[in-house]
């Protein structure tokens, strides 16, 4: 099994951005927290910084199966800036290899044209941002390679939407089993 990859950018989404690694992580993935931004150390919209695994230029992404894109603002403009980050999401919508982005991460895969003719989800307001792309609405998309979630409040579903992409339906009820996931109502 090859490497999730998931970046960051100063003003990333952090639930979006922590639940993701955690939830892949706890499915027995690799997975890695690559800064897009010269420096390791990435900061979050709400001020979290996090300390990333290595930096977009040291990486050759050989091993790559999934790539991950949180949300937040300016770190999903931030990512959409990064030609290094481009090459890769193109590259893996030619291979068709699968791609997930949230919140206003979506956006940086409709600029590049990845959504055209697909469903697709986004953070209100950056739906103007999906060249191509059917908006929904929805809490998550799957379509084709594409998997995008709506926001923060969509982060446990999209990370387990991640994890059976690449392991299975049963090893998401494993994981709501074990985190003790269930709906309630208040």
């Amino acid at each position: 099994m090859g490497t999730v990859y998931v970046f960051f950018a100063d003003g990333f989404e952090e639930i979006e951005a922590f639940t993701s690694v955690d939830v892949l992580r706890r499915a027995d993935l690799k997975v890695e927290m690559i800064s897009v931004t010269p420096d390791e150390i990435v900061t979050g919209a709400h001020g979290v910084p996090v300390l990333c695994d290595k930096n977009i230029v040291n990486c050759d992404f050989f091993d790559a199966e999934l790539v991950l894109l949180p949300g937040g603002m300016p770190g999903a403009a931030a990512l959409g800036e990064s030609e290094d980050l481009r090459k890769l999401l193109l590259h893996f919508a030619e291979k068709n290899k699968p791609i997930a982005a949230i919140c206003a991460a979506p956006m940086v895969l409709g600029k590049l044209g990845l959504l055209k003719g697909k469903k697709a989800t986004c953070y209100p307001g950056f739906e103007e941002f999906l060249e191509g792309a059917e908006y929904t609405g929805a809490i998550l998309e799957k379509d084709g390679n594409i998997l995008t979630g709506r926001g923060p409040g969509a982060a446990m579903d999209f990370a387990l939407a991640a994890v059976e992409l690449l392991k299975g339906k049963e090893k998401v009820q494993e994981l709501k089993d074990a985190m003790l996931i269930q709906s309630f109502t208040i």
